[in-house]
């Protein structure tokens, strides 16, 4: 059984700016990069991972990002989702949220450091809960 989750753009930020192998935003990283994890994305999300991932301040190579957006589109199931009516209170998390809607079919999830930001929803985990429920998923094989 594959697990998929739409990660939010922090996860991806944290992780790379972690020192530290043991963090819970790496270790959900390398899964997304060893498979075990099935990014889904849409075409706004790549577009945020790009903009906010090459930003000055974070220092990350273009090389770097072009190698993680990469692993993410062709690891990842591409969604287009429709518009689902919800307001949050960033509307820069709305396509992530909206992504994850469409796939709950498949049982997606949302994995985000921002977990206030979004509406309390079982599928809406923080990183370190995403870890707890890919550990269980492994035990149920």
């Amino acid at each position: 059984m594959s697990l998929f989750a739409a990660i939010d753009t922090n996860v991806l930020v944290s992780a790379l700016l972690s020192s530290s192998d043991d963090a819970a935003t790496v270790q959900v990283v390398r899964l997304l990069l060893t498979g075990e994890l099935t990014p889904v994305y849409s075409e706004p999300m790549m577009k945020e991972y790009r903009e906010v991932l090459l930003r000055k301040k974070f220092g990350f190579s273009v090389e770097l990002v072009d190698l993680l957006l990469s692993s993410i589109e062709r690891f990842g199931v591409y969604a287009e989702p429709a518009p689902s009516g919800i307001v949050l209170p960033d509307l820069k998390d709305l396509p992530f949220y909206e992504v994850v809607l469409e796939k709950r079919d498949v049982g997606a999830y949302l994995v985000t450091g921002n977990i206030k930001h979004f509406p309390k929803q079982p599928f809406v985990v923080t990183p370190r809960e995403m870890l707890e429920i890919v550990r269980e998923s492994l035990i149920k094989r």
